[in-house]
């Protein structure tokens, strides 16, 4: 602990809020656009894909050690939101999840009222088991429904179908008050008029939060190998994407982030944490986590194939490898997250969370204003009529739509001052 808390080049005035996400690797089937670590399991003699009780203990066992490893690391600091992701973390059983939630209650100490979320796919959905979920401290269930019609299900090799996905959001409807939506949209062959019917069943079970992603190609998938047919041109993409925000707008979920739109009062809090340049410790297979210092922000990786991981968490080597973040791609790094914020960013957290002085990004804010993607925030107290006071910055409507454009102005900006 004293090596992260010498003398450094930053200074951060005071430690961001703590979240912490957990890993759960294993999926029924990988799916061909999926670029994150998850891993197949290998199915038995009866052609059956199970994940057993003995091994969903070993890697219960693997978390818990691996979390006391890294306690000293966040000696003191409360934790605000807890993010069960994966894989698939529904193939864990509601007892092994209450097991492990027991066992971070035991170890962190959970803010009172945390958000726990937990990731579940409806090709693990039977009946009941999400209100098991519940009754084992999860209070925010996270659905990948990805879409509601059986062959764009088929076309991006999902493992349910639309039966399964409307059964699973009633079960998480009647068994939790907030829950999310994953949709996805520019899906091989999709029509406009598809996809507003996809919206018309999603919005009639009235989510209060929804999380819509674009199809995209990611190397290293099977899509990238072999890319499916038909998609969108990015005409109709742009097309479907006004028609989601105006569908969502009219039933009261607000944007507030690129992908994600919410209800008042059911923002996920673990995301937000992430989009403001929090810490969150991450621990399971492959979980990066990124930690604040007094002088230093430093970033960590867990060993990445699950039986590896287990072997060395068990052992007290659950982190395989870790680095300090540079000054210079700081400003990067926090801009990466907080301009996905439809609100923007206040100008003082830059400072505080990454230690730098503002003038370190003066020349990146002024050229992004002057290009139409950055705007001040006017000060709730101004004048009608007065300048606007730039204690924050958001994107403009341009500014959303160009995002990477407006993230790149902030890639290796030259560090000066302080």
């Amino acid at each position: 602990m004293q090596h992260y808390l010498r003398p450094g080049t930053l200074s951060l005035g005071a430690l961001p809020p703590l979240a912490l996400y957990v890993h759960l690797p294993w999926c029924l089937k990988k799916c061909p656009y999926c670029d994150f670590n998850s891993h197949e399991l290998q199915r038995g003699s009866s052609g059956a894909a199970v994940l057993d009780e003995a091994l969903q203990q070993r890697y219960i066992d693997a978390l818990m050690a691996d979390l006391e490893a890294a306690l000293p690391l966040v000696w003191g600091r409360r934790v605000h939101s807890v993010f069960i992701g994966g894989g698939t973390p529904s193939l864990f059983t509601p007892e092994r999840i209450d097991t492990l939630i027991a066992g971070l209650r035991a170890r962190l100490p959970l803010e009172a009222g945390a958000e726990i979320t937990l990731e579940a796919n409806p090709g693990t959905f039977e009946r009941e088991r999400f209100r098991a979920y519940r009754a084992a401290g999860v209070t925010r269930l996270s659905i990948g429904v990805q879409s509601f019609d059986d062959t764009a299900l088929q076309r991006i090799g999902r493992v349910h179908d639309a039966a399964m996905a409307r059964a699973a959001v009633e079960e998480a409807r009647e068994a939790f008050e907030t829950f999310n939506l994953d949709l996805m949209y520019a899906l091989p062959g999709q029509t406009l008029a598809q996809l507003a019917q996809e919206l018309d069943t999603a919005l009639g079970y009235a989510p209060p939060h929804l999380s819509i992603y674009h199809l995209t190609v990611e190397p290293n998938t099977a899509f990238a190998n072999r890319p499916p047919e038909h998609l969108p041109d990015d005409d109709l993409a742009s097309d479907m994407l006004d028609l989601i925000t105006e569908r969502t707008a009219a039933v009261g979920l607000e944007r507030y982030e690129v992908s994600a739109f919410a209800k008042n009062g059911h923002r996920c809090a673990h995301n937000l944490n992430y989009w403001q340049f929090g810490d969150y410790l991450g621990i399971g297979a492959g979980a990066h986590g990124k930690l604040s210092f007094p002088h230093r922000v430093l970033r960590q990786v867990r060993w990445r194939e699950p039986q590896l991981y287990m072997q060395h968490a068990l052992a007290g080597r659950a982190v395989s490898n870790e680095h300090e973040v540079a000054r210079r791609d700081l400003p990067f790094e926090f801009m990466m997250n907080a301009l996905r914020l439809r609100e923007g960013f206040e100008l003082a957290r830059y400072t505080e969370r990454t230690g730098l002085p503002l003038s370190s990004i003066s020349s990146a804010l002024q050229q992004a204003q002057d290009r139409g993607l950055l705007e001040p925030v006017p000060t709730a107290d101004a004048p009608t009529g007065a300048p606007a006071l730039a204690a924050a910055m958001r994107p403009t409507a341009r500014g959303f739509d160009f995002l990477s454009d407006l993230q790149a102005l902030f890639l290796a900006e030259p560090v000066r001052g302080g």
